[in-house]
């Protein structure tokens, strides 16, 4: 293994993540009692230009009079390409030191986080702050995945990376049916078998995006979070999406409607199943450590190192799930 090791970021549950527009005091007011681990506070799309001053006033508002508890509370601001984000940060963050997180959408290269690293810096600085807000980012262009990695080394306070499939098909020209859904044009086709029958498989167009958002996040100590599934009365779809997003190693996504937080923190909570084989391979290392062997054997498979590390990851978010439930 390489000497090189990056640090993880500062460690929160983040299974689910509720966008919650800003423009909407009442359903600010409802998100404060959800059950999702992170609540975003949008100012970008979900917002009208002409909303944008209001929707500043009712976070301010919100994150002084709510009590939020210890969940993590996040703000997405307006892109660096936009005439709204000195604003979004000024105000916000100088009048609420409850705010967690900032999250900066369209991210193409490093210097758009250094760029808000430096301003969210000296706002810290200039009111004494000694608590330091962490940064999510949003991978959904062309040029944003093809500088990830560079990304992902751009900020101390970078946390997390999340993808966003809607625009990032817009940046790509893919055809899509819905943010986070299939297409089902997308697929292979089998060879004849001896009827002459062909079989077609649907593939995932997001797949490789995807995989590659979580390597360098893994890479650099940061949460990869996948992106919103819009179809919200499609809980089979969302169920299945989450499944594929948990087993590709994302650490939980975007949800965009209440009634989507149960599936999501199911999907990407351990199993009960999960936990067992968890602690019985940490207990089987313990036993080999005991009596002096570097590996072990549990239901006649080999464990080593490598097991402890992916049982101990599983132990620790369950830990943190236990930790919140109270």
């Amino acid at each position: 293994m390489s000497l090189t090791v990056y640090e993880p970021a500062t460690p929160r549950l983040h299974r689910s993540e509720l966008a919650v527009p800003a423009s909407n005091p009442k359903m600010i007011e409802k998100a404060s009692r959800s059950a999702a681990d992170v609540i975003f506070f949008d100012l970008e799309d979900s917002v009208a230009p002409d909303d944008k001053p209001r929707a500043r006033k009712n976070i301010i508002a919100a994150l002084n009079d709510l009590d939020w508890g210890t969940r993590t509370v996040n703000v997405r601001i307006n892109g660096l390409d936009t005439p709204y984000t000195y604003r979004d940060v000024i105000e916000v963050v100088e009048a609420c030191p409850r705010v967690d997180m900032l999250f900066l959408p369209k991210v193409g290269v490093a210097a758009d986080v250094y760029a808000l690293d430096v301003l969210v810096t000296q706002i810290e600085n200039a009111h004494g702050r000694s608590k330091r807000i962490g940064f999510e980012i949003m991978i959904e262009t062309a040029l944003g995945l093809c500088n990830v990695e560079s990304i992902a080394q751009s900020s101390k306070r970078l946390e997390a990376m999340c993808f966003g499939s809607g625009d990032f098909a817009a940046s790509t020209g893919a055809r899509t049916t819905t943010i986070g859904g299939l297409n089902a044009d997308y697929g292979v086709l089998a060879d004849a078998d001896k009827d002459g029958r062909r079989a077609f498989f649907q593939l995932d167009p997001w797949h490789a995006a995807q995989a590659r958002i979580v390597a360098a996040c893994r890479a650099y100590g940061l949460r990869p979070l996948d992106g919103p599934y819009s179809d919200f009365n499609d809980k089979d779809g969302l169920t299945a999406s989450s499944k594929r997003s948990a087993a590709l190693g994302f650490e939980g996504r975007m949800v965009i409607h209440p009634a989507q937080i149960d599936i999501v923190n199911a999907e990407f909570s351990p199993t009960a199943g999960d936990l067992a084989r968890a602690r019985a391979i940490v207990e089987a290392m313990a036993q080999a450590a005991r009596e002096g062997r570097g590996a072990a054997q549990l239901d006649g498979r080999m464990i080593d190192i490598a097991n402890i590390r992916m049982a101990q990851s599983i132990l620790r978010k369950a830990d943190a799930i236990a930790g919140a439930a109270h």
